[in-house]
């Protein structure tokens, strides 16, 4: 299910012009998720969009979101698919967090 849970997310998304879509494996840094995907919206109405969309696409496939957080402002929209996090945000607002560093970063022995 995680496989293509991550395909029908990454094909919306790319569908819909998101920009710098990045997977990241997190099942073995976290207990509450497998997967992040990280993608940049150009606006806030683009960001919500994206959001909004992979929120429908999930539905209609039978998977409803736990949540999601962040529609009001637009910069940061979480979608909580369950195994995967989907972080759609603002450029600025990404370039800030830096989430991919975060995730990404090999625990040390």
């Amino acid at each position: 299910m995680t496989k293509t849970l991550l395909a029908m997310v990454t094909e919306v998304l790319d569908d819909k012009k998101g920009q710098q879509i990045e997977v990241i494996d997190v099942h073995n840094k976290c207990s509450f998720a497998d997967h992040m995907v990280i993608v940049s919206g150009s606006s806030s109405r683009h960001v919500k969009s994206l959001a909004n969309e992979v929120s429908m696409t999930s539905k209609k496939s039978g998977l409803i979101p736990l949540g999601i957080e962040g529609m009001d402002a637009g910069e940061w929209v979480l979608v909580d698919l369950g195994d995967t996090l989907v972080h759609v945000m603002q450029p600025k607002i990404r370039d800030f967090y830096q989430l991919e560093k975060l995730w990404s970063v090999e625990a040390e022995a």
